[in-house]
């Protein structure tokens, strides 16, 4: 036992002096990252922070280059990139993140490249250690850095937490293709500092022994250097959703778990099974009635509560007009599963001709034509029941969209419905994807759960007489308010454009051939 105490100190001292002699010139000054807020005033300072060492609590990328090489590249993508994985493991973290990004970008067109800001923020939110965050907050200036490609990491970093400069490592194209090869790393960060926002006040480093400093030149400009260790990012807390500096209403991709290496082989072991799930829940829903088919599809695996806090009213020989928001493409199935009634009719701006098809409900387009829209619901509204999907499209996160105030001129007798949902594996929406597999990625979940909650009849036609239109607004408004106070939702004034234009950066108009 004696001899192996000189032999440890032996080796700490070796250690420590190759420590010292590699950043001889950052003279850094070893602390605890939470420790750092109570000691320093950061409010002149700028802070350099490592992505991966300092910010995040999770200490493999793995999760998110498969996120990369699932959405945008597609599922055999992924699969090769699960099945490297051993591999990966075994390799030091620069080669693994080559072999990451060669497989995850390899052949993906640079230009219609988004899940860096429509996928990955989600994902990389839920990452953030608390106690880092509140770190950053009292910095004057933040700057990140890190090992990931700028595509990935840039669009979280600057929109989500506002982080003034953003420092990765840029990929090559060829013909507007990512090669899957990252530039070398640059030299030049010095000249950031040549800008005065930048270069006021103490420069302070926060970053992690396990990763080396690649980024030498810039951190030599810091006065201290704080260290993260591995064992103190474990005790963080997960920055809860209402901290976030810009909350995440908007988030695209199919995947609705973190796709960890086991999660991932979870995933795919199902894959087999969620075909065939989803063919035979689409032909029971098709085919059996609802007293054989209810069980039929709980007994699949499909999840309904229904809840019921108002009654129906019916005049003038008209059906009802059920007002809800909008969670998936199969709100009104479930509306209509919930009701057990199969002649409801429901209204759709942009649906998928296989989805008009597959559906056991009447389906009608609108036009946004406003007079010629209203006229329609109006015919079908004296058919039978129908449902409205006012909001114009699908929100996956706790957010209501702005309604539009037409279905408050169509019918006196508006009934609330506040519908959530809940998956496990896939998401049953898109906004940049193919729009006819929605429902199918719904149904091939292992347990998709849905709940409907119908609420008390709102007043709309007779109290829509105002001239100006006001009181058509103020109905559509409380209509938002009652549906999101019963989901514990927020509402918004975000429009179906917004969405579009921040996922898919388009409109979310797509032109007839």
């Amino acid at each position: 036992m004696s001899t192996k105490i000189p032999i440890f100190a032996a080796l700490i001292s070796l250690f420590s002096r190759f420590v010292l002699r590699r950043y001889r010139n950052l003279k850094p000054k070893y602390q605890k990252c939470s420790s750092l807020p109570r000691q320093i005033d950061l409010s002149h300072h700028t802070l350099i922070f490592n992505v991966e060492g300092a910010l995040l609590k999770s200490e493999s990328l793995f999760p998110y280059f498969m996120l990369v090489a699932f959405e945008a590249g597609g599922v055999m993508r992924s699969f090769i990139l699960l099945v490297l994985y051993p591999l990966i493991c075994v390799m030091n973290a620069e080669m693994g993140m080559k072999a990451m990004v060669m497989v995850s970008f390899f052949g993906v067109k640079s230009k219609s490249f988004r899940a860096g800001r429509a996928v990955l923020p989600k994902f990389f939110l839920e990452d953030v250690g608390m106690e880092m965050f509140e770190v950053l907050r009292r910095a004057r200036n933040r700057v990140g850095v890190s090992d990931l490609p700028q595509v990935m990491i840039e669009g979280f970093l600057k929109d989500y937490l506002e982080i003034d400069v953003v420092i990765g490592r840029e990929m090559k194209e060829f013909c507007g293709f990512f090669v899957g090869l990252m530039e070398d790393r640059k030299t030049n960060d010095e000249s950031m500092f040549s800008q005065e926002k930048l270069s006021c006040g103490n420069v302070v480093g926060i970053t992690s022994l396990s990763r080396p400093l690649h980024h030498y030149n810039l951190f030599s400009h810091c006065q201290e250097i704080y260290f993260v260790r591995n064992c103190d990012k474990r005790n963080w807390q997960t920055l809860p959703r209402n901290s976030y500096p810009e909350p995440l209403t908007f988030h695209d991709g199919r995947l609705a778990i973190k796709p960890t290496p086991l999660s991932s082989l979870a995933l795919f072991m199902w894959a087999p099974f969620a075909v065939a799930a989803s063919i035979a829940r689409l032909v029971i829903a098709l085919t059996v009635p609802f007293a054989a088919s209810i069980p039929l599809l709980s007994f699949s695996g499909l999840r309904l509560t229904v809840a019921i806090n108002g009654g129906r009213d019916q005049t003038n020989g008209k059906g009802c007009l059920f007002v809800c928001n909008h969670r998936t493409l199969l709100d009104p199935l479930y509306i209509s599963f919930a009701l057990k009634k199969k002649n409801m009719s429901a209204v759709t701006y942009s649906l998928s001709r296989v989805s008009e098809i597959l559906a056991p409900i009447r389906t009608v387009r609108l036009n946004r034509d406003r007079k010629r829209d209203g006229e329609t619901m109006g015919r079908l509204l004296k058919q039978g029941d129908l449902v409205v999907c006012p909001e114009g499209t699908t929100c996956r996160e706790p957010y209501l969209l702005r309604f539009s105030p037409l279905f408050a001129e169509i019918s006196d007798v508006i009934i609330p419905v506040a519908v959530d949902s809940h998956v496990t594996f896939f998401h049953g929406t898109t906004a940049s994807g193919l729009k006819a597999f929605d429902p199918l990625f719904f149904l091939m979940d292992p347990s998709p759960s849905y709940t409907v909650r119908l609420l008390d009849p709102v007043p709309g036609l007779s109290t829509c007489q105002d001239p100006d239109g006001r009181a058509k607004f103020e109905v559509a408004n409380h209509v938002q308010r009652e549906i999101g106070k019963v989901l514990g939702f927020e509402c918004t004034n975000l429009t179906r454009r917004d969405k579009y234009l921040i996922l898919a950066g388009n409109n979310g108009i797509v032109g007839k051939n």
